[in-house]
C-alpha cells in the first residue's frame, strides 16, 4: 500500500510528464505548406531572365511560424548552375504585396535533375496568414529549365516586366516546411 506522499509524488511525476509533452508537442510542432511534391508530374519552363521570379501562394494560418525549409525539384538545361534568391510576399486578394524580409537568402540547383532545399532556420524568419513564395532568378538563363507541376494545384505566379500575373490553372511543385511557434 501506497503512503500519502508517495501517492503525491507519483501525481507530481505524471503531471510534470503531461505538462512537459504537451509544451513540446506545441513547441515543436511542424507541417508542409504550399504545394505537394509529386514524382512524374508534368513540367513547365519558365522565362528566367535576371530579376523574373516564379512563386507559388502558400497559407501558413493565424498563428505565428518560423519558416524552416524551402523545397522545389528543378531540371536545369543550362550549362552553369540555376543561381536564384527566394523571396517570401504577404499576399491578399489582390496578390503579392510587399516583401516580409529584408535578408537575401540565396541558392541555387546544379544543372541537371536536381532537389533544391533551402535551410530558412538560421534566418529566424517568422509570419503568418498567406504568403508568396518565389524564387528570383540572379541571371539570364531563358526557358531551359523544368519545374514539376500539376493541374489545378492552386496555380503559379510569375513576375516579369516589373508586374505580377497569375497562371491559374497549373501550380509549381513549391512547399515549405514550418514550426509554428
Amino acid at each position: 500500500m501506497m503512503t500519502l506522499p508517495s501517492k503525491l509524488k507519483c501525481a507530481a511525476v505524471i503531471l510534470l510528464l503531461t505538462t512537459t509533452t504537451v509544451i513540446a508537442q506545441n513547441k515543436y510542432k511542424t507541417r508542409h505548406i504550399g504545394n505537394k511534391p509529386r514524382d512524374g508530374s508534368a513540367n513547365s519552363s519558365f522565362d528566367l531572365r535576371k530579376g523574373n521570379q516564379v512563386g507559388v501562394k502558400m497559407n501558413i494560418g493565424h498563428k505565428p511560424a518560423q519558416l524552416l525549409k524551402f523545397h522545389f525539384d528543378v531540371e536545369n538545361g543550362n550549362s552553369d548552375s540555376l543561381r536564384f534568391k527566394v523571396n517570401v510576399y504577404r499576399f491578399n486578394d489582390d496578390g503579392p504585396q510587399e516583401k516580409l524580409f529584408t535578408q537575401d537568402i540565396y541558392g541555387a540547383a546544379p544543372k541537371g535533375k536536381s532537389c533544391v532545399n533551402i535551410d530558412l532556420e538560421p534566418y529566424h524568419l517568422q509570419t503568418k496568414g498567406a504568403i508568396l513564395v518565389a524564387i528570383e532568378s540572379l541571371a539570364d538563363y531563358g526557358g531551359d529549365n523544368h519545374f514539376p507541376v500539376v493541374i489545378l494545384n492552386g496555380g503559379t505566379w510569375t513576375y516579369k516586366d516589373s508586374h505580377w500575373k497569375k497562371i491559374p490553372v497549373v501550380g509549381v511543385d513549391f512547399n515549405m516546411l514550418v514550426r509554428r511557434i
